[in-house]
């Protein structure tokens, strides 16, 4: 072949490869969600798939609540919704005791999940990593939601301020944790010039339970926590509201988010939320522990309007949706 005519036909090869590629990425906007989705109405969640074979209808549908405290303890505070959800869907619905946000977030994304409550820090990751679609919080009966993150000590610990945590040990929950670690760092960071490792050691005690039982039990000197476990924890007995002394209080937040993997099909998927939005919460296993932190219904949302502070927090932390 003439060497010319051959550069030439590899130039425009080339050239169609990246107009391609450029189509492809127009057809497929995607934001900071991963390849393997789409935001064509740029409401910052992954969209249904195009291709009918990609939805998925299964026989049995998982569930998991994020795990801030034992989920043992939840398997049965979840028991009546998903048994009203069987009966809404027609189909069997397993409560899945995860173990960690992380794990709760790769069992969505490899597809292993259908329908979740993640914690407020790990939304975004999961909507952008594990194609997340969440759609509904818990709310007070009259709409209020939220919680705030409160950095405890103890009794007699010696720190009044959050400055006296210098020199000494914060325990945050996970690092995916909004009111475990990430409002935190944010916090301590702006309005207190102080940073793990140069002003304070950090631990990690994996769940705001252990970090709250820690703190009651003078394992740790301050922790920071979401005070609606707080809450129901004293509520429960578990501990005494005088085990612990809050040092600081921080603006509300969007509490637990609950949504379904994005590629449920359609008709199954308004079916869950119906699920959610014509539960009786009135003598419910569900109200009985939520109702401890004031909440009494599920409360229509979007991610892309309820998660803006989060994302803001992320972005003040130099938080990545890079997946792994």
């Amino acid at each position: 072949m003439n060497k010319t005519k051959y550069m030439l036909g590899v130039a425009v090869a080339a050239l169609l490869f990246s107009v391609g590629g450029v189509a492809a990425q127009e057809d497929c906007p995607r934001g900071t969600l991963d390849e393997r989705y789409c935001d064509r109405d740029g409401d910052l969640v992954a969209d249904l798939p195009t291709d009918p074979a990609d939805l998925v209808n299964p026989d049995t549908l998982i569930f998991a609540y994020t795990p801030v405290e034992d989920p043992a303890v939840y398997k049965e505070v979840w028991s009546d919704f998903l048994d009203y959800m069987e009966e809404v869907t027609g189909k069997e619905v397993v409560f899945f005791p995860v173990q960690s946000n992380a794990a709760q977030i790769e069992a969505m994304r490899s597809g292993r999940l259908h329908i979740a409550g993640f914690n407020t820090g790990s939304n975004p990751l999961a909507v952008n990593c594990a194609g997340f679609n969440p759609f509904t919080i818990m709310a007070s009966l009259d709409g209020n939601f939220g919680y705030e993150m409160e950095i405890l000590t103890y009794p007699g610990s010696g720190i009044e301020t959050v400055e006296d945590i210098r020199g000494g040990v914060l325990a945050f929950t996970s690092p995916t944790s909004n009111s475990g670690f990430k409002a935190p760092s944010a916090i301590l960071k702006s309005d207190f010039d102080m940073l793990p490792d140069r002003d304070f050691e950090p631990a990690f005690s994996g769940k705001h339970d252990n970090s709250i039982l820690g703190v009651a039990n003078k394992d740790y000197p301050a922790a920071s926590i979401a005070n609606s476990v707080l809450n129901r924890m004293i509520s429960r007995g578990v501990i005494e509201a005088d085990d612990v002394v809050s040092i600081y209080k921080s603006q509300t937040f969007p509490t637990t988010g609950f949504g379904v993997a994005h590629n449920l099909d359609p008709e199954l998927r308004a079916n869950i939320e119906k699920t959610f939005f014509t539960f009786e919460w009135e003598g419910s296993s569900l109200q009985e522990e939520f109702e401890k932190s004031n909440e009494g219904q599920f409360l229509e949302m979007t991610y892309k309007e309820f998660w803006d502070v989060i994302r803001k927090i992320d972005a003040a932390n130099g938080v990545s949706y890079a997946c792994e």
